[in-house]
């Protein structure tokens, strides 16, 4: 029998490349077919005969039997005498099938066959990859940690896929091990020199979402709804949910009894914190509900500017803008307001001093520090500790110190 095997191990290549049995033989068919078009100009006339399981090949040519003096094209016409040395019953009129010995095609002509079988089963792998991965946009997967590198790490799928996590969608505090196991969400899949790159991350709001979609049945089955997610990833985290059920408390069932919930989340995202809001179509107490934990006494709004003047105490007011403006930067995404802090000054309190008032003794970039955590007036800085300063602003200890004597010096002399 004039056969060939085109791939080694054939069976385990089309096992481990989870390409489709129909898919395979066409393309086998399709190399050799156009193989034959290059040698025999048509291959209309010839059956390529594929077995799947071991990868063998063999092709058959049909040609119809005349009469040795009206043979006009070889290929498709054989002489009856030629047609009787195969089989003795032929006659005039009839096919004749004839197994084509592959080893005529030549040795170049077979190799550059096994060239482009190659070629063309490795756009299949990728046209899978891609198709598999963009079907999955939004989902989480597991990752086994292969390469790390200073930009990204190289992770691989249970099928050996490689998948990329840049360095931008890694959480700061994230630090993985060769062979470690990561979660992370298909945020993207594109096409890089012609080949399909798979781009996770963990920073992405849709991870968070689909964790709570994962610890939170209710979620799951819609009765409460994610309406919208801000992060500031490895820092903190504001989730707007809304119940279809008036018996479900949204907050309640995304937290958990006694924090079960949410605990392992917070895990995962090393320790972020996750403020779960109820969300309501009443701005304003969005906004109350969205500055969490700080406190607001009075706001004022204006719709028009898409802005929100906010007075708290003065120990809320680093609360609402939280460590490094984070927390109200996250109230803002979430609202889609500009919202403006001011202390709630008491009317005990006979007066105060504006920080800059000072500019001649502390120098502006100590003002502007302070200024950054919500205390712009001499009062907001003296009610809080030296130690609290320190800790919420980047200034060192003895410089917070001066600035404190500075301004406790003006109240005495008052």
């Amino acid at each position: 029998m004039a056969s060939i095997n085109l791939i080694d191990s054939f069976q385990e290549f089309k096992d481990a490349e989870n390409i489709d049995r129909p898919t395979l033989m066409k393309v086998l068919e399709d190399v050799f077919k156009t193989l034959l078009r290059k040698k025999y100009v048509t291959d209309e006339n010839f059956d390529v005969i594929v077995n799947d399981q071991t990868g063998d090949l063999e092709i058959f040519r049909r040609r119809e039997i005349v009469d040795d003096d009206m043979v006009e094209d070889e290929n498709l016409q054989i002489p009856y005498s030629d047609a009787i040395k195969i089989e003795p019953d032929y006659s005039v009129g009839e096919e004749v099938y004839e197994e084509v010995d592959v080893r005529n095609f030549g040795r170049r002509a077979i190799l550059a066959a096994k060239q482009t079988l190659a070629a063309r089963i490795n756009d299949l792998k990728k046209n899978n990859l891609l198709k598999k991965y963009a079907d999955r946009v939004g989902d989480i997967i597991s990752g086994e940690v292969y390469q790390i590198w200073k930009k990204e790490i190289l992770l691989l799928d249970d099928e050996g896929n490689e998948l990329i996590m840049p360095k931008s969608e890694q959480i700061p505090t994230d630090f993985f091990k060769k062979g470690e196991t990561v979660r992370a969400v298909v945020k993207k899949v594109e096409m890089r020199n012609n080949s399909p790159i798979i781009i996770l991350s963990r920073t992405h709001p849709s991870f968070l979402e689909k964790l709570l979609e994962i610890e939170v049945p209710e979620i799951m089955d819609g009765l409460i709804v994610i309406k919208k997610i801000v992060r500031e990833p490895g820092e903190r985290a504001k989730v707007a949910v809304e119940s279809y059920d008036d018996r479900i408390d949204p907050v309640g069932a995304c937290v958990g009894m006694k924090g079960s919930r949410i605990h392992g989340i917070v895990r995962e995202l090393r320790n972020e914190n996750i403020d779960i809001i109820n969300y309501t179509t009443n701005l304003q107490l969005l906004l109350q509900r969205s500055l969490t934990p700080a406190r607001i006494n009075k706001m004022e709004l204006n719709n028009e500017n898409m802005s929100a003047d906010v007075y708290l105490d003065p120990d809320q007011v680093s609360l609402a803008i939280g460590k490094k403006g984070v927390n109200i930067k996250l109230a803002q995404e979430l609202t889609g307001y500009s919202i403006d802090v001011y202390r709630d000054v008491k009317d005990d309190v006979d007066y105060d001093i504006d920080l800059d008032e000072f500019a001649d003794e502390i120098e502006p970039w100590v003002i502007d520090e302070f200024k950054r955590i919500g205390c712009d007036t001499a009062l907001s800085v003296l009610e809080l500790s030296a130690d609290e300063l320190v800790r919420r602003t980047d200034l060192e200890e003895e410089t917070v110190r001066d600035v404190r004597r500075v301004l406790e010096a003006e109240f005495n002399e008052q």
